[in-house]
């Protein structure tokens, strides 16, 4: 069986690091919409966001 990853690929426009502390129970949804209102980015664009 062969094992898989999960990690971006290597052709990443941007990587932005959110520093201040979010709480993760909004899940995916709440994250997505964090990155819209807070960065003004479309969590569609490819790039990687890190959150603390």
């Amino acid at each position: 069986m062969r094992k898989r990853y999960l990690r971006p690929s290597y052709d990443l426009p941007e990587i932005y690091l959110y520093r201040t502390p979010i709480d993760f129970r909004k899940q995916a949804n709440g994250l997505a919409l964090l990155v819209e209102q807070e960065l003004g980015h479309s969590p569609f664009s490819g790039a990687l966001y890190a959150f603390t």
